[in-house]
C-alpha cells in the first residue's frame, strides 16, 4: 500500500510539473494564478499522501504552511487586481 501511495505522489507531482509550465507561459494572469494554486494544492496532496506512506515527523506541518500559503496567494493576486481596476485612466485615453 505505501507503494501504491508514494507512486500517487509522484504521478501528482508530474501534473504539477506540467501546470509549472503554464505558470511560466500564462498568456494572462488569471491563468497564471490558477497554475500557481494548481502547484500549491498538488504540492499538498503529495506531501500528505507522502506522509501517509512513510513516518517522517512534520511532513502534515509543512502541508498545512503550504496551504496558508495558498490561501495568502490567492487574497494578495484579488487585491492586485482590484487595485489595478481602481486606478484612474490617463487624460486623453479611451
Amino acid at each position: 500500500m505505501n507503494d501504491f501511495l508514494l507512486f500517487a505522489a509522484g504521478f501528482i507531482l508530474l501534473t504539477v510539473a506540467a501546470g509549472l509550465f503554464r505558470v511560466l507561459r500564462g498568456p494572462g494572469d488569471a491563468d497564471r494564478m490558477m497554475a500557481a494554486q494548481l502547484l500549491g494544492t498538488g504540492g499538498i496532496a503529495s506531501l500528505l499522501l507522502i506522509a501517509s506512506a512513510t513516518t517522517v515527523a512534520g511532513v502534515e506541518d509543512v502541508a498545512l504552511g503550504l496551504a496558508l500559503l495558498a490561501a495568502f496567494a490567492s487574497v494578495a493576486f484579488v487585491n492586485g487586481v482590484a487595485t489595478d481596476d481602481e486606478q484612474p485612466q490617463e487624460a486623453g485615453g479611451k
